[in-house]
């Protein structure tokens, strides 16, 4: 009897370790999903217009009424305000000529700010004419929001690739190499079904290969590093932070300006947010504007590898292991 009053205490803390864990788990990924969905509103869209003074002057007036929807960006002429598209300055630009209205749009980049400015140039034109160019287009249907879906997935695999990792690999070397492998095996197979079979990429195909292999594996690495220095707790905290905030706030399945703030920008400075940005720069746009993306998942990679060798110095092997393993791994050889 009194053995298990004395294990009634520790039996009630476990209980409610678990019920706090559950509530969390269950918690913090509704919120982070259901947030993120029901706040999407645009802020600070980049969009050029362009045309006579007089004429772009009542288009600038009706885009501002829209407080801080828009953040508009003055070109000479359409050929200007084209070349802004592709190189991904702004997301469309509104041309005034005087046959009416062009609408440049750029579905690659997202195809819910397309369907977001062909609505609102639409009720600003009124009577006039518009004409609809989709200047860098994803591909007609379903297919132009491919990319997007395909990212949310792969983050989980990467994830979970990682805790692998640290069950498989004994030492940091190991560790390393199961971090790049598994990346480039994710490159490889994700590119060959996205865009070799399904055709919802283009672009250099090994371009799109190293872009998904960097995404896998600053998350991968970030697993990897931070339970290699703070044990579990690292672990749980990392896995949560891809799983639950960088992948809701990725905005790849809409865009990063179409997402209540700061998410939007937050989700931009993590391995989900970089690399679904990345992957459209180099499928679709010749890789304009990647740069500030690929410095952003080569800083998460780092800090992965610094983890992964502090780590495994300080721990000296499998920081997951079980008792019995590290007792036959520390055990003294018998002749």
């Amino acid at each position: 009897m009194q053995k298990i009053h004395a294990q009634n205490p520790a039996l009630a803390r476990q209980s409610a370790i678990f019920v706090l864990v559950i509530s969390l788990l269950v918690a913090l990924p509704i919120w982070s999903f259901a947030w993120s969905s029901a706040k999407a509103e645009p802020h600070d869209v980049p969009l050029g217009v362009a045309g006579a003074p007089a004429a772009v002057a009542p288009l600038k007036e009706a885009l501002g009424q829209k407080q801080d929807a828009f953040s508009i960006h003055v070109y000479e002429d359409a050929a200007e305000a084209k070349a802004g598209i592709e190189n991904r300055e702004v997301y469309g630009a509104v041309i005034v000529t005087p046959s009416g209205i062009e609408l440049m749009t750029a579905s690659a980049a997202s195809p819910a700010v397309t369907q977001l400015l062909s609505g609102l140039v639409s009720k600003i034109a009124a009577d006039q004419q518009v004409t609809v160019t989709d200047v860098v287009s994803s591909g007609a249907g379903p297919r132009g929001a491919t990319l997007g879906v395909a990212i949310l997935p792969l983050v989980i695999v990467s994830a979970i690739a990682g805790v692998l990792v640290l069950f498989l690999a004994s030492t940091g070397w190991e560790q390393a190499l199961g971090v790049f492998a598994s990346a480039i095996l994710a490159g490889l197979i994700t590119v060959a079904i996205v865009q070799s079979w399904l055709g919802a990429l283009s672009g250099n195909w090994w371009a799109n290969v190293g872009t998904v292999a960097l995404m896998t594996a600053s998350i991968t690495a970030s697993v990897v590093g931070f339970a290699a220095i703070f044990g579990r707790p690292g672990l749980g905290l990392t896995m949560a932070l891809m799983l639950f905030i960088a992948n809701p706030w990725s905005g790849v399945m809409s865009a990063p300006e179409l997402l209540p703030q700061p998410a939007g920008l937050l989700g931009q400075l993590m391995p989900p947010g970089a690399g679904g940005n990345l992957l459209r720069s180099t499928a679709f746009f010749d890789g304009a504007g990647s740069g500030s993306f690929v410095l952003v998942l080569v800083i998460w990679l780092t800090l992965g590898l610094v983890g992964i060798a502090l780590g495994t110095r300080r721990t000296g092997g499998m920081i997951f292991a079980s008792k019995n393993t590290r007792r036959l791994e520390t055990a003294p050889a018998h002749s």
